[in-house]
C-alpha cells in the first residue's frame, strides 16, 4: 500500500484566518482524499506556528499576553477542519504540542557541524522574519510586505546553507525533490545558481521577549521561528524518538509509482524556506528529503494579497463565508476559480455566481432533473443497462474519461483543470437532456427511453464519485439521491441551494 503524507504550511497566529489560508488547506484535503479514495494510506497534517516574533509584536499591539493572545487566534484556524470540511489527521501547535520542542532540539544537534555563531548586520523584515540582502529589495521595501525593512546588527548563530548548493541543485534538477508549477522549480534552481549564502538560524531571546525555543546549550538566543516551524513536518511524526510515525511517513522509501510521496503544499511567497533552506537542512540532519513542493499562487482583493490585518471584521473570514453559503460554495470556488500559475481575485458575488451557476443551476438540478424523470417514468426504477444512444457518445465519454482526467490533473497540482473534468460530465448530461428530450421519448419513442434514462443515472453516480475529493458533502447527498432504497430511487431533493435566492 502507497504512504502519502501531505501537509500545508503552518501559519502565524498574529490574526484570525482569511480566506486565503483556505486556498492551501482545501487544496490538500483534496489531495489527502483523492489518495485514500484510490487505496492509499494518507497522513493529512495541518497546524499553527506559535512561536513566531509576529506573534508577539501583535499580542503587545492588542494589549494581550502572548499565550492567551496565541491560544486564541489558534483555535480560529483549528476550528477550519469542520467549517470546510477537511480531513485533517494531526493538527500541530509549535508552542503547545509536547513532539514538537524536543524534536527541533534534537534536529538542531543533529545540525551542529553546519552550525556556528557570529556578528551580523542587516535589513530585517518583521513581516518575513527574514534578512534581505538590498538587491532583494524592491524600491528599498520588502518585496513580499510592500515595507521597509529595520537595519539589525547582532549575534546570532547561523546554518552553513552554502555546503548544500550542488547537491540541492542536482536533488530538484533531476526531479527527486520535485518542484510543480515548472516556473517555480525554475526560479528555484535560478537561487541557486545565484549562490547560497549561509543565513541567520537564531535571533536574542531579549528581542523575541523569551517568546520561542531557546538554541540548545545557548539561552540567551531561541531558535528562528523558520527553523522552529520547518520542522514540524517531522517532529509531528515524532523525530526524536524514532516512532512508528517518522518510520511510516517520513524516514520509509518511496515507491517509484507517482503518487505515493511526502508532499508540501505552500504559498509561494514561502517558497524559499521550504525548497532550500528545509532541504538543504534534512541533508545537514541526514535526513530524507520531500518528494514533491506543490506551490500555488495568491488569492488577491482588489488585484492585492490579502493580509490578516485587512481582511476586515471577519468579512473574509472562511469558517464565516462557509457558514452563509456552505462549505461547498466555498471550496468549489476554490477549485475552480484559482488558476495553476497566477493569482486570483476574491470576491463574494464571484463565489455567489459560480455556485449558483455550476452548483445549483448545473449539478443540483441535473440530479433532481434526472431522479424525477426515473420516478415519474420508470416508477423510480432505474432501467437495464442497454446500448449508449448515438447521441449520448460525448457524455459517455466524459464520464468513462473522468477518472483518468482527475487523477492525470491532481498529479499536476491542477485542480482547476480536475474539476473541469468533473464539470464536463454533468455539462454534458444536461446537452444531452436537451438534445433528446425524454420527455417526448416517453410519448413518441418510449422504447429508446430506458437507454436515455440509464445514461443519465450513470452520469450522476458518476458525478456522487468523481466529486467526493472536491466536495464531500455534495457528493455524499448526490450519492445518496441516486442509491435505491427498496429497489427505487428517493423522491427528489434539492442538492443544492441557489445562494442569490438565499442571501
Amino acid at each position: 500500500m502507497t504512504a502519502t503524507y501531505v501537509t500545508t504550511t503552518i501559519p502565524y497566529v498574529n490574526a484570525r484566518p482569511h480566506i486565503g489560508h483556505a486556498l492551501e488547506l482545501v487544496q490538500a484535503d483534496v489531495l489527502a482524499r483523492y489518495h485514500r479514495g484510490r487505496g492509499d494510506a494518507v497522513r493529512f497534517q495541518a497546524g499553527t506556528d506559535d512561536n513566531s516574533l509576529k506573534n508577539v509584536l501583535a499580542a503587545e499591539a492588542a494589549g494581550v499576553g502572548v499565550r492567551e493572545f496565541v491560544d486564541r487566534n489558534a483555535e480560529a484556524f483549528l476550528a477550519l477542519g469542520d467549517a470546510l470540511s477537511l480531513t485533517v489527521d494531526d493538527f500541530i501547535r509549535t508552542s503547545r504540542d509536547p513532539r514538537h520542542r524536543p524534536g527541533v532540539e534534537r534536529f538542531w544537534r543533529a545540525c551542529s557541524r553546519d552550525l556556528y555563531r557570529r556578528r551580523y548586520e542587516g535589513l530585517y523584515c518583521t513581516g518575513c522574519e527574514q534578512f534581505y540582502t538590498p538587491a532583494e529589495l524592491r524600491d528599498g521595501r520588502c518585496p513580499e510586505h510592500e515595507t521597509v525593512p529595520q537595519q539589525v546588527s547582532e549575534e546570532n548563530w547561523f546554518f552553513r546553507l552554502s555546503r548544500y548548493a550542488v547537491p540541492l541543485r542536482e536533488a530538484i534538477a533531476t526531479g527527486r525533490l520535485r518542484i510543480e508549477p515548472a516556473g517555480r522549480r525554475n526560479e528555484v534552481l535560478a537561487f541557486i545558481d545565484g549562490g547560497l549564502a549561509d543565513f541567520s538560524v537564531s535571533r536574542p531571546a531579549m528581542r523575541a521577549d523569551g517568546w520561542g525555543i531557546p538554541v540548545p546549550g545557548d539561552p540567551s538566543q531561541v531558535i528562528y521561528v523558520w527553523f522552529d516551524a520547518l520542522c514540524n513536518y517531522v517532529t509531528a511524526l515524532g523525530y526524536g524518538n524514532d516512532g512508528e510515525a517518522y518510520r511510516r511517513w517520513w524516514a520509509a522509501p518511496v515507491p517509484k509509482a507517482p503518487g505515493g510521496s511526502r508532499l508540501h503544499l505552500l504559498g509561494k511567497g514561502v517558497l524559499r524556506f521550504h525548497a532550500v533552506y528545509w532541504p538543504a537542512m534534512l541533508l545537514a540532519a541526514r535526513q530524507p528529503l520531500p518528494t514533491g513542493i506543490f506551490v500555488h499562487d495568491y488569492l488577491t482583493v482588489g488585484g492585492r494579497k490579502i493580509s490578516k490585518s485587512a481582511a476586515g471584521a471577519g468579512a473574509l473570514e472562511p469558517a464565516a463565508l462557509a457558514s452563509r453559503y456552505g462549505a461547498d460554495a466555498v471550496r468549489w470556488w476554490l477549485l475552480r476559480e484559482v488558476p495553476r500559475v497566477g493569482d486570483a481575485d476574491f470576491t463574494v458575488e464571484r463565489l455567489i455566481a459560480r455556485a449558483d451557476d455550476e452548483l445549483a443551476n448545473g449539478l443540483g438540478n441535473l440530479v433532481n432533473r434526472v431522479v424525477a424523470m426515473i420516478g415519474k417514468y420508470r416508477d423510480g426504477l432505474v432501467p437495464d443497462p442497454g446500448p449508449v444512444p448515438p447521441s449520448g457518445a460525448d457524455l459517455a465519454a466524459a464520464i468513462g474519461q473522468a477518472d483518468d482526467l482527475v487523477g492525470a490533473a491532481l498529479d499536476e497540482f491542477d485542480f482547476r483543470r480536475a474539476t473541469a473534468a468533473v464539470w464536463a460530465i454533468a455539462d454534458e448530461a444536461n446537452r444531452f437532456i436537451n438534445r433528446v428530450r425524454p420527455w417526448i421519448l416517453a410519448k413518441s419513442a418510449p422504447e429508446q427511453l430506458d437507454a436515455v434514462l440509464y445514461l443519465l443515472a450513470q452520469a450522476c453516480a458518476a458525478l456522487g464519485r468523481e466529486l467526493a475529493p472536491f466536495l464531500p458533502d455534495a457528493a455524499a447527498r448526490i450519492t445518496s439521491q441516486c442509491t435505491p432504497r427498496d429497489g427505487r430511487l428517493p423522491a427528489p431533493s434539492p442538492v443544492f441551494r441557489r445562494l442569490a435566492l438565499a442571501g
